[in-house]
């Protein structure tokens, strides 16, 4: 048994098997409801979530697939879409854009007449990162995206909306939470560090989220599972901070560069990338054993999909 995994009280909702268990099942349905409705301060008002496919397809046999962590529809039809996003992703923006298309295009009626009538759809991510590409120098942890006229910037088409929430950016404590929505990020934030409930959480909907939060409840496989989504979790951040610590050692050997033999330089950098791909195979071998998708593993190892298929041989 993982001993550091039993350190903690509470599981990490950053974790693949941590934030399903958490939001992604009907057992804990209305843990999804009060954070969707706490998230739009009033505006939407959940009953009810039906919890839809999570793996989409394309229209073609040789489409590209996604799989998402939360999908599902509330009482009036609406869709929504709820991603833990851990890793910074170049193309981030456009894969939310992307993922957003299966809802809108599941929507049309086959055969008969359809008027293209479309229900709402809310793509939300939620991002364990500060986000770049135009916020990075917003104060905000909560950014909303909507279809906007650009002279007046009145919405234009209010039926397609991307919210973004920078987890990171959210730095309140205990004493100032006011709404449900600040108590909802401190959860999202703080609960694998906490060893009891806070005072400030004394909702009913709370009750519930740390009973179903706390790791000595869990049986034998519920156990085994967390574990592995652990570990996956913290190979996908070390190799972030790998991949950091490797910029900033490039950037500093390229200052002493000049000062240095050209032969000695080769061989010390010859050495240095053939012992960091052998790292990078090695943990991504590791995430392949444990069913990370592929696309994570990609993002987080910086090997191409056909360096890791090749693991696999």
């Amino acid at each position: 048994m993982n001993s550091s995994v039993m350190v903690e009280k509470y599981i990490n909702p950053h974790t693949d098997f941590g934030f399903k268990r958490l939001f992604g099942s009907e057992f804990n349905k209305e843990l999804l409801i009060s954070f969707l409705n706490a998230m739009f301060h009033g505006e939407q008002n959940v009953q009810d979530v039906t919890y839809l496919n999570s793996e989409q397809l394309g229209d073609r046999a040789d489409a590209r697939r996604a799989i998402f962590d939360v999908y599902c529809e509330n009482d009036k039809g609406e869709k929504f879409i709820v991603e833990m996003q851990n890793v910074y992703q170049e193309f981030f923006k456009d894969r939310t854009i992307y993922y957003s298309t299966f809802p809108i295009r599941e929507q049309a009626q086959r055969g008969g007449e359809w008027d293209f009538h479309l229900n709402p759809v809310y793509t939300i991510g939620l991002l364990n990162f500060n986000f770049a590409e135009g916020l990075d120098n917003a104060k905000r942890w909560h950014h909303e995206v909507k279809l906007m006229e650009v002279d007046t910037h009145e919405i234009f088409y209010d039926k397609l909306t991307y919210i973004y929430v920078e987890i990171p950016k959210f730095d309140k404590q205990e004493l100032e939470l006011v709404t449900m929505y600040d108590k909802w990020m401190y959860v999202l934030k703080n609960l694998s560090g906490l060893m009891q409930r806070p005072a400030a959480l004394q909702e009913r909907v709370f009750t519930r989220l740390f009973e179903q939060a706390e790791i000595s409840k869990f049986n034998k496989q519920e156990l085994k599972m967390y574990e592995d989504s652990v570990n996956a979790y913290r190979d996908i951040v070390n190799a972030i901070r790998t991949a950091e610590k490797t910029k900033f050692a490039e950037g500093h050997a390229e200052g002493h560069a000049e000062g240095m033999a050209e032969g000695m330089a080769k061989g010390i950098a010859k050495g240095k990338v053939e012992g960091e791909k052998e790292a990078k195979e090695k943990m991504a071998a590791n995430l392949l054993s444990l069913g990370v998708p592929l696309e994570t593993i990609v993002q987080a190892s910086g090997l191409s999909e056909e360096d890791i298929q090749n693991l696999k041989l």
